[in-house]
């Protein structure tokens, strides 16, 4: 088969097959090959995380909204919901479930008797490696593209236009057909070079450290069995082929990225500048008035809270918080707004169970998005942390003015 790649690992012979996620050809191929040569191990692209969620209908249900907030991971649970809703968009589409071929797998490794090995990277460590390779600007543009790409999705179906192509039996661009083409050798050389050239950063944690990662445990269950059958992304294969019998240092890719030396110092230095112009201005009331720099530091901060508070559709209490909180949280840099505000929207919202076993399939649309109290509060909890941050930018140099 096409899709399989056969090697040996020390004289284990390892069957690897590359797949679509969002494939019913790939299920089929994944069940093939696992009966007919019955490995003593199955090693599947997933990490624990990704596991319960794959293998649990209520994978969100004891989703702690306030403790997400708390420990800073709004952004992080946003993106992979961003993501998770794109390929979920997919498999609608195509009438497969998105991971259908890795729960096959695991069906399969059960009916044989074989042993499943979860090879993947931590999704959390995947996510906060991606992220931190990310500039302010890119982070923008790659959560607008995927906020923007819910809505095309939207208007295509609601386009009446776009309905009847359907029912004339036209071909959708994302079609089985294309999902199959992607998995060929030439498709996924370019699809790679062109993601190794517009987004590096983004290649770099996503596609090539897992690439790392996926074979080095290939590489440990070989060593434990006689046997071995992988199935992985096709995306992976390539990489993970150029890669066999080289050392790989998981703690090293494992580890989580720490800010960066200009970030922290920007941290840091913006408060104290508005500290400083403070106590400045307290001290030498005749070149600068205490009142020009609490205004230099009120106004900006709580303007850019609030305004961008009441944009992600805040509740009024949680605006108000926002342009409160904002100044002190701008000169106290272990207090965040973003944590503030979030506590306050989801205690006026009240995420229910129901609506956090709704959130995968809410997110796939922006109205959904928009209607399902938990992703509204995360994105309230965002902007009202990104308008303290322009404010501060604002206010600093404001400051800067007056010194």
């Amino acid at each position: 088969m096409s899709a399989v790649t056969e090697f040996d690992v020390h004289g284990v012979p390892i069957h690897l097959i590359g797949t679509a996620h969002v494939s019913a050809r790939s299920v089929d191929e994944v069940r093939e090959v696992i009966r007919a040569v019955k490995p003593e191990v199955v090693c599947v692209e997933l990490c624990q995380g990704r596991y319960d969620a794959l293998t649990s209908d209520n994978a969100f249900r004891n989703l702690d909204v306030f403790k997400v907030i708390r420990e800073g991971k709004t952004l992080y649970l946003l993106a992979h919901l961003a993501l998770a809703s794109y390929q979920r968009k997919m498999g609608q589409e195509l009438g497969v479930k998105p991971g259908a071929e890795l729960l096959a797998a695991i069906e399969e490794a059960k009916a044989v008797g074989a042993r499943v090995e979860l090879i993947d990277r931590s999704i959390h460590t995947t996510l906060k490696r991606t992220w931190a390779n990310l500039g302010l600007w890119k982070r923008s543009m790659l959560l607008a593209s995927l906020v923007m790409g819910a809505e095309e999705e939207e208007e295509e179906d609601d386009d009446p236009k776009a309905t009847q192509g359907e029912a004339k039996g036209e071909a959708k661009p994302t079609g089985a057909a294309a999902v199959e083409a992607m998995k060929e050798p030439k498709a996924l050389s370019e699809m790679l070079s062109e993601l190794s050239r517009t987004l590096p950063e983004v290649k770099t944690p996503l596609i090539d450290e897992r690439d790392q990662y996926l074979v080095a445990g290939i590489e440990d269950a070989a060593a434990k069995a006689k046997s071995v059958v992988a199935v992985v992304g096709a995306a992976h294969v390539p990489g993970m082929m150029a890669l066999r019998g080289q050392p790989v240092d998981k703690a090293k890719l494992d580890a989580l990225p720490r800010p960066g030396l200009l970030w922290t110092a920007v941290k840091w230095l913006i408060p104290a500048l508005l500290v400083f112009g403070l106590v400045w201005g307290a001290l030498h009331p005749d070149s600068m008035k205490v009142k020009d720099v609490l205004m230099a530091l009120v106004l900006p901060t709580s303007i850019g809270a609030g305004v961008l508070t009441l944009f992600g559709g805040g509740k009024p209490l949680s605006v108000l918080t926002a342009v409160v909180v904002a100044p002190i949280a701008a000169i106290h840099p272990l207090l965040g707004t973003a944590m503030v505000v979030g506590v306050v929207e989801a205690w006026l919202r009240k995420p229910t169970v129901v609506d956090c076993e709704r959130l995968p399939d809410d997110v796939t649309t922006l109205k959904g998005f928009w209607k399902n109290p938990v992703s509204r509060t995360l994105l309230v909890a965002i902007l009202s942390g990104l308008g303290t941050a322009i404010g501060m930018w604002v206010g600093a140099a404001w400051i800067a003015t007056l010194l």
